[in-house]
């Protein structure tokens, strides 16, 4: 079964750095940042050291975010394969059943756990959503 896969190799790169470039506005003060910031309870001393560093100081994190998001669209890209989910609506069911089975549920901990507050839940989650339903999308239309 597996060894049947076709993958579009470029079509998960173009995604990856589409999820990327989405996450990048969405925490930024263009939507969610200045309110993702304030939930998240970073201090002064936190954010000027951040601002500090720059870009090339977030480098590692950049990095490894972006390597985490090629492996969630590397396995977006496997389940639709082995669900045959070959239109736009089959493809975002396969999205929708990957956010709401792994990533919803677990992110939950946050809220119930840690008690962050249900806004930053709302939007780190949704977030994802987001990005798992614009990859499918693509990945559905590049098949």
């Amino acid at each position: 079964m597996l060894g049947s896969l076709s993958i579009n190799h470029t079509a998960v790169i173009v995604s990856a750095v589409i999820s990327f470039l989405i996450g990048w506005i969405w925490y930024s003060p263009l939507l969610f940042g200045n309110l993702w910031i304030k939930m998240s309870k970073f201090t002064k001393a936190q954010i000027n050291a951040g601002k500090k560093r720059g870009m090339k100081g977030m480098l590692p994190q950049m990095l490894f975010g972006f390597l985490s998001t090629l492996v969630m669209i590397y396995t977006l890209v496997i389940l639709i394969e082995i669900f045959e989910a070959i239109t736009i609506v089959a493809g975002i069911f396969v999205a929708f059943l990957v956010w709401v089975g792994f990533i919803a549920t677990t992110m939950l901990g946050m809220i119930l756990w840690e008690g962050k507050p249900f806004a930053l839940y709302l939007i780190n989650s949704v977030h994802y959503l987001v990005v798992l339903l614009i990859s499918s999308v693509i990945l559905v239309l590049w098949w």
